[in-house]
């Protein structure tokens, strides 16, 4: 069983915790961690017998934690994942993974250099529809893929206030993006390869606490493939993902909801299961520590992911389209 520490206990990391916690077949449990509220956090900690330490510095000091699960405010990240490398903890990190490409490179040499396992939290690659999807590309079943359509929204910015972290565009650039919609980026890379450039508008239609709430791009794959892609900080939740090739497509809606149609024009639905892909990331990232199978998302792919994310702030900026460095 993986001994972990939760860093930070606000509703995201509470329910990474509440995911897995008292689980035998989990292979992680949590025993401690550390949060800048702790008050607000300490009936629920109590319950599920994390015990609450000082800051991170205690957390990477107490020997019966072997590994952290990071998350805390985007900005923090990439220091912590380079400190907890240091102390020779293992990595889970919430997305995004860091804000800069410089920052996400230095923090998986970290990992590297002290021989420990680094997991980014991209969960919906653990979807089975997702793994169908893969396979439809894999098997020919789309023909040559042509296009790519995505699209996370969700209406939690209308509770960001003044002095919330993610209330501050400097954790919150281009709106919905760090919460929602850089998982759509890193779908497009599980789905589609490496993106080479992108063109985004990003403003605010209707809030008025400094963040955007509509945020649309275009992208362009290395391999030629078109993409585009929207995430709504003020809109009714809903995820889709969509492939269109030369013999067929295959739309994603929600996560358990698959329909495809080929040139006959007869589309078909398909239902997945409901998954717990909270537990499921957890337990891959208990797994690769084990010596199992390794983490399913590369770091190749962490690292150029964060690179899109920061050309994405890049164009949005000057109204021009930005090479993916």
């Amino acid at each position: 069983m993986l001994d972990t520490a939760i860093i930070g206990m606000g509703r995201w990391g509470q329910t990474l915790v509440d995911s897995v916690q008292g689980r035998n077949d989990a292979g992680i449990r949590f025993v401690a961690g550390c949060t800048g509220r702790p008050e607000r956090a300490a009936d629920w900690a109590a319950r599920q017998g994390v015990r609450i330490l000082p800051d991170f510095a205690a957390v990477l000091a107490d020997p019966q934690v072997k590994a952290v699960a990071i998350a805390s405010p985007h900005g923090m990240h990439a220091e912590q994942v380079i400190a907890a490398a240091a102390a020779g903890k293992h990595v889970f990190v919430e997305k995004p993974f860091t804000m800069t490409k410089a920052s996400a490179q230095a923090a998986v040499e970290a990992c590297r250099a002290a021989g420990v396992v680094l997991a980014l939290g991209h969960n919906r690659r653990f979807l089975p529809a997702v793994a169908e999807m893969k396979a439809m590309l894999a098997d020919g079943r789309l023909g040559t893929l042509l296009h790519v359509e995505g699209q996370f929204s969700g209406p939690g910015a209308v509770a960001y206030k003044p002095g919330m972290w993610r209330a501050d565009r400097s954790e919150s650039p281009l709106g919905g993006m760090g919460g929602m919609g850089i998982h759509m980026v890193d779908m497009f890379i599980n789905l589609a390869g490496r993106i080479a450039e992108v063109t985004v508008q990003s403003h605010a239609r209707v809030l008025d606490n400094g963040l955007d709430d509509t945020t649309a791009a275009l992208f362009r794959f290395d391999s030629g493939v078109t993409a585009n892609f929207a995430t709504l900080a003020l809109a009714p939740r809903l995820w889709r993902v969509g492939l269109f090739g030369t013999d067929a497509w295959a739309v994603l809606h929600g996560h358990e909801h698959l329909t495809t149609c080929t040139r006959d024009g007869t589309p078909q639905e398909h239902v997945f299961p409901k998954t717990d892909i909270e537990a499921a990331e957890l337990m891959a990232f208990a797994a690769a520590v084990a010596g199992g199978p390794a983490y399913p998302l590369p770091v190749e792919d962490a690292i150029h992911g964060v690179a899109v994310y920061e050309a994405m702030i890049g164009a949005a900026a000057s109204g021009s389209t930005y090479r993916v460095a």
